[in-house]
C-alpha cells in the first residue's frame, strides 16, 4: 500500500514538508492542527534496532481515525537527534500534516532582551548601573554615616571612590542619586534593600530571573505529530536517538572429543521512561557514523551594518516632450520582472508565473506560453517559472513523484527494521554490518536491563598452549584456537570457559568474522614450562664498498633464541610459540622453520610436545646494518682501519694507500712549514730582546757594536726564512689539496 512519508527537517516552532503540499496548504494544515480538539492518539513503540555507536532506531505505529494528533515527550537532550532523523508515514488515504514542538530562544540571546540583563552573572553594581534614569527606593543601614534610613531618587551612575581605611586608601563603589534635595552619594556597601519605582522594570527582573531558573530545568519536551486524512488507516514514526551501545558476552563448554559449544548473550537496556511491549528488536554490530547537531535552539547570524549614501539636494529637472509622438517600446519591454513579488511574467498574460527555481531542472526549448518562449526569456534567462508551474498543475507527474518518494522513505524503514526468523536469534548480513534479529517479540520495562540469546552453536576449536614470555615468563597459557564456524559475526566481549561443569577460566575476544580464526587463552598452563636463552649474538662485515670519498660499511648481525620445552603433565601439547616479530627492525628468519602464524606483533611456531616430553627451538635471525662514513682530511685513523679489513677489495685498499702516502706528504710539507714559522717567531722575540738592550747601553761601547752587528745578521735571516715561508705555504695549500680532491673521487 503507498503512503504519504515526511522526513522531517527543522523550522521555527513548526515544521512540515508534505510530497506535492504547497506554502498555502502548508499554512492550512497548521491551522488546522491547532484547531483539533480530538483527543491525542497513542504510537506505541514496536520495533527497536540498537547499534553499537551509541545510538538507537525506535519505530512506533498504530492506527489512526481521520484527522488525527500524536502527543510525544523526549529529554530535551534527543530532540536534535529527533529532528534530524524523524521519519513519518501515512497509510492509506491520508497524509502528514505537520509536527510541532516547542521552540527556544538561547539564554544569552533571551536575557539580553530584558530590560535588565543578567548575562555574565552581573553584580550589583553592574545591575543598577544598567538602569540609569530609573526612579528607585534605597534602605541605608543605620551604621551609614550622616544618611537617613530611606532614600527616594534617580540613579544618575556608579562610580569608585577612594575611601581611607586607617592609614591606606581603598576603592568603594558608590551609588549616585538625584533626591529632593540634591545629588547624594550613597556606598554601595551600605545599602541594605533596593526597590524599583517603576513595576516594568520590577515585573523585567522578575522574568528574567524566570528564565534563569527555566534554562536549568531538564523537564521534557513535547512533540505533536498531525496527521490528515479520512478513515482509519496504519501510521508510522521512526527516529534515532541516543541509545546504550549494546554489549555481548558468552560461555564457552569444552568437552572431550567434542566440539566446542558457544552460547552468546545480548545485554541490552531500556533507558526510557516508557515500558517496551512485545517489541521486535534487531541488534547490528557495526560502527555507523553518528553526530550530534544543534537544530532546537534557533541559530542567529551577524549581518553587517551598511550605511546609506546621502546626496545634496538638487534642482527639479524638466524634460522637453517627443516630437513625433509616444514611442512604441519593443516586444522584449513588454516582458517584465516583478522584484516586488518575485514574479516572472508578461504584461499580456493573465497570470504571472511562479519565479524560478535554483532546484528545478533546465527545461527543453520550444514552444510558447504567455507569450514567452518556454525554453527562455528575451534575455536568455531560463523559463523555469514556468517549467515549475507546468510540473505542479500535472496531475501524472505529480503522482508518479509521491509515489517515488513514498518508495523510497519506505524501502529506508524497512532496511532499518527487518530480519528473518530463526533460533534464538536469526544473524544476517546486513551491507557491512551485522544484525542479529531476535525471532520473538521482547518486552522490556523502563530502565530495565535484560540478556537475550542470540547465538548456540557447536563451533571448530583446537586446544593449544600458547607461551609469550612478555605474558608469563615460565609458563604458557591454556587455550583454544577457535574458528568462527557459527554463520554469525561475534561481537567482541568476554567469554567464561568451562571444562565439562567446571569453570575453567576467563578470557575476552575482539570481533570475529565468519570462518574466521582467532586464538583464546583462559588459564595458566601449569603442567608445561618453557625456558627461552638468547644466544650471544654475531657480527660480520660482509662488505666495504666507496663512492665519491662515501665509504660504505655493511654488516651482518646474527641473532639467536632457543626456547626449551617441557612437558610435564600426562597429557599431549600443542605448543605455539610467540616470538617478536621484528620485520619492522630488517630481521629475517633463516635456518628457521616457516612460522605457523604471521601477525604484525608475533611470530607463532607450533611445537607438538608429547606427555613427559622435551624439545628445544631455535629461532635465528638476520639483518644487515649499513654504515656510511665520509673521508675528509681528518680521517686517517678510518682509512688505517678500512685497509686492515680482509673484507675490502684489492683496488680499492691500493686507493686508500695512495691516500695515506698523499696524506704523509702533506703532513711532511706542513711540518716544514711550522719550523719555519717557529724560527720567524723566535728571530722575533730574540730582535725585541736586543732592541731594548740597544736603548740602555752607551753608543761609544763595545757591547753596543756587538748588538748592531747581530741585529744586522738576524734581519738577513729573516728574509731569507720569510722568503721560505712563502713557498712552504703555498706546497702546504697544494698538498691538501691533493689529498682532499683523491679522498673525494675514491670509488670502487
Amino acid at each position: 500500500m503507498a503512503s504519504k512519508w515526511l522526513l522531517v527537517a527543522p523550522v521555527a516552532g513548526t515544521l512540515g514538508l508534505g510530497a506535492g503540499v504547497g506554502a498555502d496548504r502548508l499554512l492550512s494544515a497548521a491551522g488546522e492542527a491547532k484547531q483539533d480538539l480530538k483527543p491525542a492518539t497513542t504510537l506505541p513503540v514496536t520495533r527497536v534496532v540498537l547499534f553499537n555507536s551509541g545510538v538507537g532506531y525506535f519505530s512506533r505505529s498504530g492506527e489512526v481515525d481521520g484527522d488525527a494528533r500524536v502527543d510525544l515527550t523526549f529529554p530535551e537532550s534527543d530532540v536534535n537527534d529527533l529532528l534530524k532523523s524523524m521519519v513519518l508515514e501515512d497509510f492509506g488515504n491520508g497524509r502528514v500534516s505537520a509536527v510541532s514542538y516547542d521552540s527556544r530562544e538561547p539564554v544569552a540571546r533571551t536575557l539580553s532582551s530584558f530590560a535588565i540583563n543578567l548575562n555574565n552573572n552581573p553584580t550589583f553594581a553592574g545591575i543598577i548601573g544598567q538602569l540609569r534614569g530609573e526612579r528607585i527606593e534605597v534602605a541605608v543601614s543605620a551604621t551609614a554615616a550622616n544618611q537617613p534610613g530611606k532614600l527616594t531618587g534617580t540613579i544618575v551612575g556608579i562610580e569608585k571612590q577612594k575611601v581611607p581605611v586607617g592609614t591606606q586608601t581603598t576603592d568603594t563603589e558608590v551609588l549616585n542619586m538625584w533626591c529632593a534635595e540634591g545629588m547624594r552619594a550613597i556606598k554601595m556597601s551600605d545599602i541594605q534593600s533596593l526597590r524599583f519605582s517603576n513595576p516594568l522594570i520590577e515585573s523585567e527582573f522578575r522574568r528574567a530571573l524566570e528564565v534563569l531558573a527555566l534554562s536549568r530545568d531538564s523537564q521534557k519536551k513535547a512533540v505533536q505529530l498531525h496527521f490528515a486524512g479520512e478513515g482509519k488507516r496504519k501510521v508510522q514514526v521512526g527516529y534515532v536517538i541516543d541509545a546504550p551501545i549494546w554489549k555481548t558476552s558468552y560461555r564457552l563448554l569444552l568437552k572431550d572429543q567434542e566440539k566446542p559449544y558457544l552460547q552468546g548473550w545480548a545485554m541490552v537496556e531500556n533507558p526510557t521512561d516508557e515500558d517496551w511491549s512485545t517489541v521486535k528488536m534487531a541488534l547490528v554490530s557495526g560502527r555507523p557514523i553518528s553526530f550530534k547537531m544543534d537544530l532546537y535552539n534557533p541559530l542567529y547570524i551577524n549581518r553587517p551594518t551598511v550605511e546609506p549614501e546621502l546626496f545634496a539636494s538638487l534642482r527639479p529637472v524638466t524634460y522637453q516632450g517627443n516630437f513625433n509622438g509616444r514611442a512604441e517600446r519593443s516586444g522584449a519591454d513588454k516582458q517584465v520582472f516583478n522584484y516586488s513579488l518575485g514574479l516572472y511574467g508578461s504584461k499580456d498574460a493573465g497570470v504571472p508565473a511562479p519565479a524560478p527555481a535554483f532546484d528545478a531542472p533546465m527545461p527543453p526549448t520550444g514552444g510558447k506560453a504567455g507569450g514567452l518562449a518556454s525554453g527562455t526569456f528575451a534575455d536568455g534567462a531560463p523559463a523555469l517559472g514556468k517549467m515549475r508551474l507546468a510540473e505542479v498543475n500535472d496531475p501524472a507527474a505529480e503522482a508518479q513523484r509521491r509515489k517515488h518518494a513514498a518508495g523510497t522513505a519506505a524501502e529506508l524503514v524497512q532496511r532499518l527494521g527487518t530480519g528473518s526468523v530463526g533460533n534464538a536469534a536469526t544473524a544476517g548480513a546486513l551491507g557491512d554490518f551485522f544484525q542479529y534479529t531476535i525471532d520473538h517479540p521482547v518486552t522490556l520495562p523502563r530502565q530495565k536491563s535484560a540478556l537475550l540469546p542470540i547465538v548456540g552453536k557447536n563451533i571448530e576449536g583446537t586446544r593449544v598452549s600458547i607461551y609469550n614470555a612478555g605474558v608469563q615468563a615460565k609458563h604458557p597459557l591454556l587455550g583454544l584456537r577457535l574458528k568462527n564456524t557459527s554463520g554469525a559475526h561475534l561481537n567482541q566481549g568476554p567469554i567464561t570457559v568451562f571444562e565439562g561443569s567446571t569453570y575453567a577460566g576467563d578470557t575476552r575476544v575482539l570481533d570475529v568474522q565468519p570462518n574466521e580464526e582467532r586464538l583464546l587463552s583462559y588459564a595458566i598452563d601449569l603442567g608445561t614450562e618453557v625456558d627461552p636463552k638468547a644466544g650471544a649474538g654475531k657480527q660480520k662485515i660482509t662488505s666495504v664498498k666507496a663512492v665519491k670519498g662515501i665509504v660504505t660499511t655493511t654488516t651482518k648481525v646474527t641473532e639467536e633464541t632457543t626456547y626449551k620445552a617441557v612437558n610435564r603433565s600426562q597429557t599431549d601439547r600443542t605448543l605455539l610459540i610467540e616470538h617478536p616479530n621484528r620485520t619492522s627492525q630488517q630481521f629475517k628468519l633463516v635456518d628457521t622453520d616457516k612460522p605457523a602464524e604471521d601477525t604484525p606483533e608475533v611470530l607463532r611456531f607450533q611445537i607438538a610436545l608429547k606427555a613427559s616430553d622435551t624439545k628445544s627451538f631455535t629461532v635465528k635471525e638476520e639483518r644487515d646494518d649499513v654504515s656510511t662514513i665520509a673521508l675528509t682530511n681528518g680521517a686517517e685513523d678510518q682509512i688505517r682501519y678500512f685497509v686492515s679489513l680482509n673484507e675490502i677489495s684489492a683496488g680499492l685498499k691500493n686507493k686508500l694507500n695512495e691516500a695515506l702516502k698523499l696524506k704523509g706528504a702533506w703532513d711532511y710539507t706542513a711540518r716544514e712549514l711550522n719550523q719555519v714559522n717557529g724560527d720567524l717567531q723566535r728571530f722575533t722575540v730574540d730582535q725585541d730582546r736586543i732592541r731594548k738592550n740597544l736603548r740602555e747601553t752607551p753608543k761609544e761601547s763595545e757591547v753596543y757594536a756587538t748588538y748592531l752587528k747581530k741585529l744586522s745578521e738576524q734581519e738577513k735571516e729573516i728574509d731569507a726564512l720569510t722568503a721560505k715561508q712563502k713557498g712552504l705555504t703555498a706546497d702546504e695549500f697544494g698538498a691538501r689539496k691533493k689529498y682532499e680532491d683523491f679522498l673525494a673521487n675514491i670509488s670502487d
